[in-house]
């Protein structure tokens, strides 16, 4: 762990964690661009799903800030509120819903309105074709994400003789403020990086040789069930978000990620699936594989 700066740039400190954060969107997105050009999505469709995306990151880190800062009032409500800190599942929230009130509202409001050739829906392909693959992108820059944390000697579990020394100065264990520095945690940060870079590959297999239309699903149970046993072996103090609820605030959205999860198999099965495009099984249009813009557009009903 290493949470000090490792050198400044313009007087500002530059610290792993950051570096991680920045690798892992950087590979996310990446790895969005090759699948959307391998399943032949066409340059509209990729650059309006990539810039709608980094709007959602943007929001959701955003939301991740204000989550936690949430937390630590509710935790003493007489102090102000101030920002600080970051939750993961408070950006997954705050991202996930703001790319889809900004793509919806391109889609359904925007689009069929504008006489602005780029703001037009000329696109091959649909989120619901991206939807498949995106939880995997996501799980990517979360693992990069979790070894920011270890290097910063964030969200580590309670001290142990195997474990690796934290960094950390003082956290609150058991309502008392204890100081672990250079004491032996148990590295929760890595054991949460593994499992998110196996679940990406599996997600990965499932998707690009079996066709597999339902990641979003398995993603969202396997990391609820995953971050629920988790917060057992975590030790930072994250707050209580139900008085007199037995549970952690994760563990609670943990839970309302597993049911998502479940109705999320449902939800593609009796409605996203119709609505899918699949590009890559339809023959190239011409060399430009550019569709004609729909003079239309505004008498049609759109297509998510």
């Amino acid at each position: 762990m290493y949470p000090d700066s490792l050198f400044e740039i313009f007087g500002q400190g530059v610290h792993a964690y950051g570096i991680c954060m920045a690798v892992g969107i950087i590979a996310c997105f990446g790895f969005l661009m090759f699948t959307m050009w391998y399943k032949k999505f066409n340059e509209e469709a990729t650059d309006k799903i990539l810039l709608i995306g980094l709007f959602g990151t943007g929001f959701g880190i955003f939301a991740a800030i204000l989550f936690q800062s949430f937390y630590n009032w509710l935790e003493d409500t007489s102090k102000p509120f101030t920002l600080g800190g970051m939750t993961f599942i408070g950006g997954l929230i705050g991202g996930v819903a703001s790319f889809l009130g900004v793509y919806f509202l391109y889609i359904y409001v925007i689009a069929p309105r504008t006489k602005i050739k780029f703001l037009q829906n000329n696109m091959n392909a649909t989120l619901t074709d991206a939807l498949p693959f995106i939880p995997i992108g996501i799980a990517i820059a979360h693992a990069f994400g979790r070894l920011g944390c270890f290097f910063g000697g964030c969200c580590f579990g309670y001290p142990a003789e195997w474990g690796l020394p934290c960094a950390n100065a003082s956290v609150k264990i058991d309502g008392v403020m204890t100081n672990l520095r250079g004491v032996n945690v148990v590295p929760t940060q890595l054991f949460e990086m593994a499992f998110l870079f196996i679940l990406a590959g599996v997600m990965a297999l499932l998707y690009f040789r079996y066709k597999f239309n339902y990641n979003f699903g398995v993603y969202a149970i396997a990391y609820g069930i995953w971050r629920f046993v988790l917060e057992y072996f975590r030790c930072d103090d994250r707050g209580v978000l139900i008085p007199g609820v037995p549970l952690y605030p994760s563990q609670i959205w943990s839970i309302v990620m597993v049911l998502l999860g479940v109705g999320y198999f449902f939800l593609q099965y009796y409605v996203l699936a119709k609505h899918m495009k699949h590009p890559e099984l339809k023959p190239e249009n011409s060399e430009n594989e550019q569709t004609p813009p729909d003079t239309n557009a505004e008498n049609k009903e759109p297509t998510v």
